[in-house]
């Protein structure tokens, strides 16, 4: 399995920069991608970016040009870097990884960190 940790959300005027963090543990040297999804008060989770193995990263139209995913050397730690924050980015975000084991892909979940931008 693979254990996640989040951290680095918080409060920030509209305009403003954030970065997230999630550091996986466990059998990371099983996982294929990582990513970010996030979910608004009273909307469904929606896919936000995720990094393959092979450092292919891909972006939700409505964070492009705005968010960037990396991750360590180590494959490790994914982070989210958030500039020009609108106040519809206000949602948990949540880390998640796929990864395989046992010949299948599973995915693990953080447990969601707050990120609020204010008008």
């Amino acid at each position: 399995q693979v254990q996640l940790v989040e951290s680095g959300g918080g409060l920030v005027q509209a305009g403003g920069s954030l970065r997230l963090s999630c550091a996986a543990s466990g059998s990371i040297s099983s996982i294929v991608t990582m990513g970010w999804y996030r979910q608004a008060p009273g909307k469904q989770r929606e896919w936000v970016a995720h990094i393959s193995s092979s450092g292919i990263t891909n972006y939700a139209d409505s964070v492009k040009d705005r968010f960037t995913i990396s991750r360590d050397n180590a494959k490790t730690t994914v982070y989210l870097q958030m500039n020009s924050l609108k106040p519809e980015d206000t949602a948990v975000y949540y880390c998640t990884v796929q990864y395989v084991q046992g010949g299948r892909y599973r995915s693990s979940w953080g447990q969601g960190t707050q990120v609020t931008v204010s008008s």
